[in-house]
């Protein structure tokens, strides 16, 4: 037996109902919206609600027990104009959000949306991501178009600027304390004690080895070396005016320390074979520029015959180039060039023992040598790749040593550790660039 079909009244919320009545006749993922007028029918809604209960506070929205389809459409586009915005964007998600009172229709004088807050997201904050209105990037017009603003691009400041005119600032820094120290030990070779009154010190290491002459010259040959193999990676670094600012800093204040120890105190001559011009018993200016002279000619070094006055001990100038030789080279050349650096080692090593073979110096002088060297290159490079280490603070105490001011001249626009990146120095000829016009010369 077929039971006869009965209609079921179903009782919806109101929100349901205005979605049915929604007056959309076009929806697309671009947020286009369309309202109809009001003379629009339910049957160009594309929706039947003739067998559907209407709830109690909503009826006459359609003929209802006698009621026209006029007076349907009626109660339909009044439910469309009072459609909150937040139900709009329910079926609109690239519109931007609003304020919680804006609605739909009348809010503007073109009738459309109302200006929405503008809103970004900012998750830097601690408690979550913070929401920042008004003068955000997301924007909207009163057609629905969402607007976002790109900021302009910011111009940074190169990290590593060259410099160049602090560069021979501290290249004339260098020569000025260089010239301090050949004038130091021009007047310290007349305060040498006498050697045929006064003999070496006692020294734990010339004590036991026997001294060899060449070995001095040996060890100095080793120094130009160095001094060659140095000057190849400054002049291939592609930061070459900051690492030879460095270096030039570092080895002024090392001259500078050792223009002041070798002439506060004089040791009697290390070597009873070395020879030394004999003293005048004079210090006038005409004799100290003389000597001055002839020590810058010759670089300090004595292969030349240049250095023939003696009092040049603590600490020892050998073992300062040697050793800044190696840690530049260490610092500053590629990391995979390591059989390099294990040869400047070997070499710095070499040159070192060298010199005191030869006693050229005593231990003393080699020991402050290296240390000096060291603390003075490691301290300035961890204040260089350290910005907050730049700046005075209480609880920055490398920031107290005397030649801090210097440092934060030449070191203040430098914005960290210079990266291990070569170039070729020279511009490129013509005919390259044709070939590769995208080369940096």
């Amino acid at each position: 037996m077929r039971l006869p079909r009965l209609p079921v009244k179903v009782a919806l919320p109101s929100v349901l109902w205005r979605m049915v009545l929604d007056p959309k006749i076009a929806h697309n993922d671009y947020g286009s919206f369309q309202s109809p007028g009001v003379g629009a029918s339910a049957h160009h809604r594309g929706v039947e609600i003739a067998s559907v209960a209407l709830p109690p506070g909503d009826a006459g929205l359609h003929g209802h027990e006698g009621d026209g389809e006029g007076e349907g459409d009626a109660e339909g586009a009044r439910l469309a104009g009072d459609m909150t915005q937040s139900d709009l964007y329910q079926r609109q998600p690239l519109l931007p959000p609003s304020a919680k009172n804006d609605t739909w229709a009348g809010g503007t004088k073109s009738g459309g949306l109302h200006s929405p807050t503008r809103e970004y997201y900012d998750d830097t904050s601690g408690d979550g991501l913070a929401i920042h209105r008004n003068g955000g990037l997301v924007s909207s017009t009163s057609n629905g178009m969402v607007q976002i603003d790109m900021p302009a691009p910011l111009r940074e400041e190169p990290r590593f600027p060259k410099e160049k005119w602090k560069t021979f600032v501290a290249f004339l820094i260098l020569v000025i304390n260089f010239l301090i120290t050949v004038t130091s030990l021009a007047m310290v070779h007349e305060r040498v004690p006498d050697r045929e009154k006064y003999g070496p010190l006692p020294d734990i290491f010339l004590d036991n080895v026997p001294a060899i002459d060449w070995a001095l010259s040996v060890s100095e040959v080793l120094i130009v070396i160095s001094v060659y193999a140095v000057l190849i990676v400054l002049v291939f670094h592609k930061h070459r005016f900051i690492v030879m600012r460095r270096v030039f800093v570092i080895l002024a204040l090392l001259y500078l320390m050792r223009s002041i120890t070798m002439f506060v105190t004089v040791l009697p001559v290390a070597s009873v074979t070395y020879y030394c011009s004999p003293k005048l018993n004079s210090t006038s200016t005409a004799v100290v520029v003389q000597r001055m002279w002839q020590l810058f000619q010759g670089f300090g070094l004595s292969i030349n015959g240049k250095h023939t006055y003696c009092g040049d001990y603590i600490y020892s100038g050998h073992t300062v180039m040697l050793t800044m030789s190696y840690l530049i080279i260490a610092e500053y050349s590629p990391k995979r060039c390591f059989p390099v650096h294990w040869v400047s080692w070997i070499v710095s090593v070499s040159g070192v023992i060298l010199v005191l073979v030869a006693h050229g110096h005593y231990t003393v002088d080699v020991i402050i040598a290296y240390y000096a060297t060291t603390t003075l290159f490691w301290i300035y490079h961890t204040l260089a790749n350290n910005p907050t280490l730049k700046q005075h603070g209480p609880n920055n105490f490398l920031a107290r040593c005397w030649w801090f001011p210097l440092f934060q001249y030449f070191e203040q626009n430098v914005g960290g550790p210079v990266p291990r990146q070569y170039e070729w120095p020279l511009p490129w000829p013509r005919w390259c660039h044709g070939k590769h016009p995208n080369r940096n010369s």
